[in-house]
This record gives structure tokens, C-alpha cells and sequence, in this order.
């Protein structure tokens, strides 16, 4: 068998193989099992390797380079235009195959050990804080049924959990307050968890020269610089600021025809929890811009003057400091508050 591109779907025991010969010539079809496939690719010789940029994708991708294969990551979202009909995972192989044989296809570029490791507490804190918010959400919901109702907030919560533990409470029937305790129990037992994480991340940011210097930006603190450190494992793979924002989906989506541009709100396309941290950042930075004297918060005043909504200065603001996390990262420069404006 010459192959000189193969297609791989990926799963978690089933893996489909899709290989064509520089002819575009389809020399092979099959299904591997997992335990199969190494010894299959240690075999071959070496080719490029297309596969889906999902879950164990980083992984796969380093052990067929491992191998001598040259392995190229495609976006789900670009290869899934290539499924000619129907859906199995033969189609899905022979699409991802065709999408990397595109020269004009988007990569995505292979995590190191290092970084997959590096965003591991950011993944489990985002899961904490996400069951926390559900069991928030429960135990105001379950109280509210008996006209308990408190403010938002973690003020509100603590006011709800003062009345569940009052025993002279004598709304809350005595087999839901046994029942409540438990959702209360689970939801103190997450801070800690939270706390030991976010500690970690502060450890990790002190401990990196890069994630350092990023935090010098306004509005980027230990959390957001260690975060994009992790992600972006070389800026030179970014044109330019306006690509790595794009990278992050936090410019305005085009539905342009006929030479008249149009655009409309963020496309939301790429990093969904960098864009979420970039506009947090840029959330609590909005508040403190107001009475600012950097030429970035004169920048923030000139547009909320203009009659701007305060939600869209934060996004503009949070796109601003996308691209000044590009520069800096890029140059190698510390950053430069003089020329954030510009």
C-alpha cells in the first residue's frame, strides 16, 4: 500500500482509515480497534495523517509524528463540508482526508504534553465553577417553591443558607430542609476545590516569564495569561493581532454581497473560554477606565461619549486586548501602554 494522505476518524475504541495515493486514488479502507493503531501506522510509510481536532486529537497527532507521519489537525466545523451524503464514520474518514488536501485549509496547530497539562486547571476549574452555578441554581429554585426568595449574588446565597440552617424557619417543611442540606453540603464543598485550582493557576502564571508580562496588560490577570499561554503554543501562526482575535471570535461576522460589507455581531467562532475571559477582563476594566488616565481608558471614554452601548465598548475593548496580547507575545515586548490606543 502507497498512501500518501490518510483520512482518520477517530473515536474512542473504533477508528476509521481513509488513505488515497497522490493520484487521489483510494488504496485503503478499513476499520482499526484501538490496540490496532500503532501497529498499523508503525508500518507504513511515512505520510500525512489528517484527523478531526477533537477530543484525544492532540494525542493521536503526537504519536503518529511519534511514528514518522506528518499529522495535520482539521477543524470539525471546515471538514464537515466535505461529507458528500449521509453520516458513518467511513464518510467522515474519506471527508477529513479531502479537507486536509485542501492547500488553502486552516490547521490547527498540535498541543505539546505541556500545554494540554497546562490547561488541565483551567478545564476543571470551569467544570467546578459550572456544577456550582447548577447547584446554586437548584437549591434558589427548590426554595423559591415554598416563597423563599433572596437577592443574586453570593449576599443572597448566604441569606438562603442562614434560613435552611434556622430551625425556627417554619416555611421550609422539615423533609425538604433534610433534603436541601445535602445540595447546601455539596455546594460549600466546592469553594475550597475552586480555591486549591485557582491557586495553582496564580502558581503557574508567577512561574512563566510570558504569563508574567501579560499580566501587565489591563484587564489580563493570572487566569486569562495562563490561559492564552497554554493555547497558543506558537503566535507565529497568527498573521497579525486581527487574526488572532478572529482565531478567538471576537470580530464582526461579514454577510457581505455585491461589494456592499455588512457586518454584524461577534462570530463566537473560535475559543469560546478565551472570549469568555477576554470579556470579563474587559468587563471589570470598563468600571475602572472611567476615571483612568492611560491613553486605553481615554480610548474607552471616547467611545462610551459616542453613545455606545456598554456592551459593545466591553467586546471592543476585549478585541483591543486580544490583539495587544498578539503584539506582545509576538515581539517579545513588554507592553507598551503609550501605543494600546492606536
Amino acid at each position: 500500500m502507497n498512501a500518501s494522505m490518510i483520512g482518520l476518524d477517530i473515536a474512542k475504541s473504533v477508528f476509521q482509515v481513509h488513505g488515497v495515493d497522490a493520484g487521489g486514488e483510494v488504496v485503503v479502507r478499513r476499520k482499526l480497534r484501538r490496540s490496532q493503531m500503532k501497529p498499523f501506522f508503525s508500518k507504513l510509510a511515512p505520510c500525512v495523517v489528517a484527523l478531526e481536532a477533537c477530543g484525544t486529537g492532540h494525542y493521536w497527532a503526537r504519536e503518529l509524528e511519534a511514528l514518522g507521519h506528518e499529522a495535520r489537525l482539521v477543524p470539525p466545523a471546515y471538514a464537515k463540508a466535505y461529507v458528500k451524503r449521509g453520516k458513518n464514520d467511513a464518510v467522515d474518514a474519506a471527508a477529513i482526508c479531502e479537507a486536509a488536501s485542501r492547500p488553502s485549509m486552516r490547521l490547527v496547530p498540535v498541543k505539546s504534553v505541556a500545554q494540554q497539562a497546562a490547561l488541565t486547571p483551567h478545564r476543571t476549574r470551569e467544570m467546578l465553577i459550572k456544577q456550582r452555578t447548577m447547584l446554586i441554581n437548584t437549591l434558589r429554585g427548590q426554595m423559591a417553591e415554598f416563597g423563599i426568595i433572596a437577592a443574586k449574588g453570593g449576599d443572597g446565597l448566604k441569606a438562603l443558607l442562614a434560613i435552611l440552617h434556622d430551625r425556627e424557619e417554619t416555611r421550609l417543611p422539615e423533609l425538604a430542609r433534610q433534603v436541601l442540606r445535602e445540595l447546601a453540603g455539596a455546594i460549600e464543598a466546592l469553594a475550597p476545590r475552586i480555591q486549591r485550582i485557582e491557586k495553582t493557576i496564580r502558581a503557574m502564571a508567577r512561574d512563566n516569564p510570558l504569563a508574567r508580562r501579560l499580566m501587565t496588560i489591563p484587564g489580563v490577570g493570572p487566569i486569562t495569561a495562563t490561559a492564552v499561554v497554554a493555547s497558543v503554543g506558537d503566535p507565529a501562526a497568527f498573521r497579525n493581532g486581527r487574526h488572532f482575535s478572529a482565531w478567538i471570535g471576537i470580530v464582526a461576522k461579514q454577510h457581505s454581497t455585491a461589494g456592499t460589507p455588512r457586518l454584524g455581531r461577534i462570530s463566537k467562532m473560535g475559543d469560546r473560554y478565551l472570549r469568555k475571559l477576554l470579556v470579563l477582563g474587559a468587563t471589570s476594566r470598563l468600571r475602572q477606565a472611567k476615571t483612568g488616565d492611560t491613553p486605553l481608558d481615554a480610548w474607552v471614554r471616547k467611545l462610551l461619549e459616542q453613545k455606545k452601548s456598554k456592551r459593545l465598548v466591553t467586546v471592543a475593548l476585549a478585541n483591543k486586548t486580544a490583539r495587544i496580547l498578539w503584539a506582545v507575545m509576538a515581539t517579545a515586548q513588554p507592553y507598551q501602554p503609550e501605543r494600546a490606543a492606536a
